[in-house]
C-alpha cells in the first residue's frame, strides 16, 4: 500500500467528507481527488515519467496537499523541500537529489528565481497558486492534458520519497524512502493510537516533516486536515478550539511557547485525542505541565527520517496507571517498540545489554529505510548487521519502556566521566522560570570537557548563573553541573525546530578543528 492508495480508500468510502480546510478554501475527498487526478495527467503528459524526482515548495496550504497528492498519483518521487530552508540548503538539495520539476508557491518567487539561476538540472518550474516568476501556473501547465492516468501496481523496493536529514550535525544526507516504510509507518499508528471517523489533524510543523506524513493517516477513514492559519501559539491554540481538533504533532519548542503563554489556559482543548511531541527530547517537567492543561491526550513519538516517526510509541494509556495517575518513568521515556518494528539496545559489538544498562538504541523491519542516496560509506555505518543504528543512546526498563539518555554524539567527556547533556538539560528545565536550554561540552584545560548550558528564560523569567549551577549540583552532584551558563533570546533551531547544537559548539571547537578533546 502506497499513500496514494490510503487517500483512494478515503475518496472511495467519504468522498463529502471534508479532506482539506485552510484559511481560504475547503475541498472533500471527491474534489481533492478531482484535482490530485488533473495534476498527476499533467505531470505525465509533459514529458515526466515514474521515478523522476519532483519537488513542492511551499508553506502548508491546501494547494501544496493536493499538489504532493498529483505527485504521488503520477508515480514519481518525491523531495520534500522545507520552506523555512535556506535557498542556498534547497538549491544543493535539488542539485545532489536529482531534481527535475518544482512545483512552487509565488510566495517564493524570488528564491525561485534564485534557484533556477544555481540549479540547472530542474526542467520545469510550475507556480501552484499564482503566475509565479519563472515557469508557467498549474493552470497552464495542465491545460489540455488528460486526467484519466492510471495508477500502475507497486513494485518491490520502489521509491517513494528522498528526504532530507535534519542536518544537525553537517551536511543533510538524502534517505531513501521506499513505499513499504511508510505503509510500515502507517501499519504502526493504526495498530498504537485512534484513528476513526470524524478526526480532525491540525497541521502546524511543516507538511515537509512529520506534520505531512501524519496528516496522511486520517486519509483511510475520512478525517479532515486543517492548515493552521500561523505557525504562533496564539493561533495554534484557538484553531484548536474553533475546529474540535483531535489530533496534532508538534515539536518541542513550540510546544513550550504554549506552555508559556499568557493565555494557555483561556481555551477549550477537551476534544483533543492525541497531542503528539516528538522530533527532540521533551522535558519531564514540560509534560507534566501539559497533561494537566491538555488533558490526558499527551501523546510522544520517536523515529529518525531513516525510521519515520514510529520506533517507539507513547499513549496516554502507556502512562497512565487504572487510577489515572502517571507513571513517571514511562511520561519521561519514549514508549515501547511500536508492534511492527524489533528494537533492542546493543553495545558496540551488537550485543543486546541487559535492561537497564545503556546501549545504543537499534531497530530492525520495514520501518526501516533503505539507506542514503549516493553515500555508501554513511550507509554501511548506520545500516549494519541488519539493524538501524539510531546513533541514540537509551536504557531499556524491565517492562519494555525506553528512555533516551543522549545522543551518542553529544555525550560529553568530563575528567573522565561521561555526562549525557539530555540528563542535565532534564533537570534545568524543572527551573519554573527556564522555557528551554541546550547542553553541550566545551574545551577545559583540567576537565578535558566542561559542561555548558545556554538557557532561554520564559517571558519574564528571572534567573543567575548561580542558582542554575547550584540546584544542578544538588539534583545531580558537581560532575554533571555547568561549569558555566549563558542566558540566550533564542536558541538555534533547525528547519523542523531541533536545537542545533553545532553552532553552540563551534565558537569553542573551531580552533580545534574537532568537537572533542
Amino acid at each position: 500500500m502506497r499513500i496514494i492508495d490510503f487517500f483512494e480508500q478515503g475518496v472511495s468510502y467519504y468522498p463529502d467528507n471534508t479532506a482539506f480546510c485552510d484559511q481560504s478554501s475547503e475541498f472533500t475527498y471527491a474534489m481533492a481527488d478531482r484535482e490530485a487526478r488533473k495534476i498527476a495527467g499533467a505531470i505525465r503528459g509533459n514529458g515526466f515519467q515514474k521515478g523522476d524526482r519532483i519537488g513542492v515548495y511551499s508553506p502548508n496550504s491546501n494547494r501544496a496537499f493536493l499538489t504532493l497528492l498529483g505527485l504521488m498519483r503520477s508515480e514519481a518521487v518525491w523531495l520534500p523541500i522545507n520552506p523555512r530552508n535556506s535557498t542556498a540548503s534547497n538549491i544543493d538539495l535539488a542539485e545532489r537529489f536529482g531534481m527535475s520539476l518544482m512545483f512552487y508557491s509565488e510566495s517564493f518567487n524570488q528564491e525561485v528565481q534564485d534557484i533556477k539561476s544555481a540549479a540547472t538540472g530542474i526542467q520545469s518550474f510550475v507556480c501552484i497558486d499564482g503566475k509565479g516568476s519563472v515557469g508557467m501556473s498549474l493552470e497552464d501547465f495542465c491545460d489540455g492534458q488528460p486526467d484519466t492516468l492510471a495508477l500502475g501496481p507497486e513494485e518491490p523496493g520502489e521509491l517513494a520519497a528522498i528526504f532530507g536529514t535534519g542536518g544537525t550535525t553537517g551536511k543533510s544526507k538524502g534517505v531513501l524512502m521506499g513505499h513499504s516504510s511508510l505503509e510500515a509507518f502507517f501499519h504502526n499508528y493504526h495498530a498504537h493510537f485512534s484513528y476513526q471517523e470524524g478526526s480532525v489533524h491540525l497541521v502546524v510543523a511543516p507538511m515537509t516533516h512529520a506534520a505531512g506524513i501524519m496528516g496522511c493517516l486520517h486519509f483511510p477513514r475520512g478525517g479532515k486536515n486543517v492548515i493552521c492559519s500561523s505557525p504562533d501559539p496564539l493561533s495554534i491554540m484557538a484553531d484548536i478550539e474553533k475546529y474540535q481538533v483531535t489530533h496534532l504533532f508538534l515539536p518541542p519548542t513550540i510546544l513550550y511557547m504554549m506552555l508559556a503563554h499568557d493565555e494557555v489556559k483561556n481555551y477549550d482543548y477537551s476534544s483533543l485525542q492525541h497531542f503528539m511531541v516528538g522530533a527532540a527530547p521533551t522535558s519531564l517537567e514540560k509534560l507534566k505541565e501539559a497533561c494537566k492543561i491538555f488533558g490526558t491526550s499527551m501523546t510522544e513519538a520517536y523515529g529518525q527520517t531513516e525510521a519515520p516517526a514510529a520506533i517507539t510509541l507513547k499513549a496516554p494509556w502507556d502512562y497512565l496507571d487504572q487510577h489515572g495517575n502517571i507513571i513517571e518513568h514511562r511520561l519521561r521515556g519514549i514508549g515501547r517498540p511500536a508492534i511492527f518494528n524489533r528494537v533492542k539496545i546493543l553495545d558496540k559489538s551488537g550485543n543486546e545489554v541487559p535492561r537497564g544498562e545503556p546501549g545504543e538504541i537499534c531497530v530492525a523491519g520495514k520501518l526501516v529505510t533503505q539507506g542514503y542516496l549516493d553515500d555508501p560509506e554513511a550507509t554501511q555505518e548506520a545500516f549494519r548487521d541488519g539493524w538501524l543504528w539510531t546513533g541514540d543512546i537509551g536504557v531499556m526498563a524491565a517492562d519494555g519502556y525506553i528512555e533516551i539518555i543522549d545522543r551518542r554524539k553529544d555525550m560529553i567527556i568530563s575528567g573522565g566521566f561521561n555526562v549525557y547533556p539530555n540528563e542535565v538539560e532534564q533537570v534545568i528545565t524543572e527551573i519554573p522560570s527556564v522555557q528551554e536550554c541546550a547542553v553541550i561540552g566545551i574545551p577545559d584545560e583540567k576537565w578535558g570537557e566542561a559542561v555548558k548550558a545556554f538557557i532561554q528564560l520564559k517571558p519574564k523569567g528571572e534567573l543567575r548563573e548561580g542558582d542554575v549551577i547550584a540546584y544542578v549540583k544538588k539534583e545531580l552532584g558537581s560532575v554533571k553541573a555547568p561549569k558555566s551558563v549563558d542566558f540566550v533570546d533564542e536558541l538555534p533551531k533547525s528547519p523542523v525546530g531541533k536545537i542545533l547544537k553545532t553552532e553552540l559548539r563551534a565558537p569553542y571547537w573551531s580552533a580545534k578543528n574537532k568537537a572533542v578533546n
